[in-house]
């Protein structure tokens, strides 16, 4: 009897303070993509993170960042198997 390795595909996400990321990973070890989009300049006129701001940012730039994750995963989202 043959088995059968089924593959997964997760788009992770995280813009829990001032970076959106996007990530395209494997069998829960392979990252296939990771792109990240900093926020470092934006905040550091303040001193330090501004949470209006940083939430702002990452409506600003989420798509762009998840839509290049999948690109150089060479993916689309009827890849994935979760987000």
């Amino acid at each position: 009897m043959a088995s059968t390795i089924q593959t997964s595909r997760i788009l992770a996400i995280e813009t829990s303070c001032d970076e959106t990321a996007a990530s395209v990973v494997e069998n829960g070890r392979t990252i296939l993509s990771n792109i990240i989009a900093s926020q470092v300049d934006l905040h550091a006129q303040f001193g330090g993170v501004f949470p209006e701001v940083a939430s702002r940012k990452h409506v600003e730039v989420i798509h762009a960042v998840v839509q290049q994750a999948l690109q150089e995963a060479h993916m689309g989202l009827d890849d994935m198997d979760c987000i």
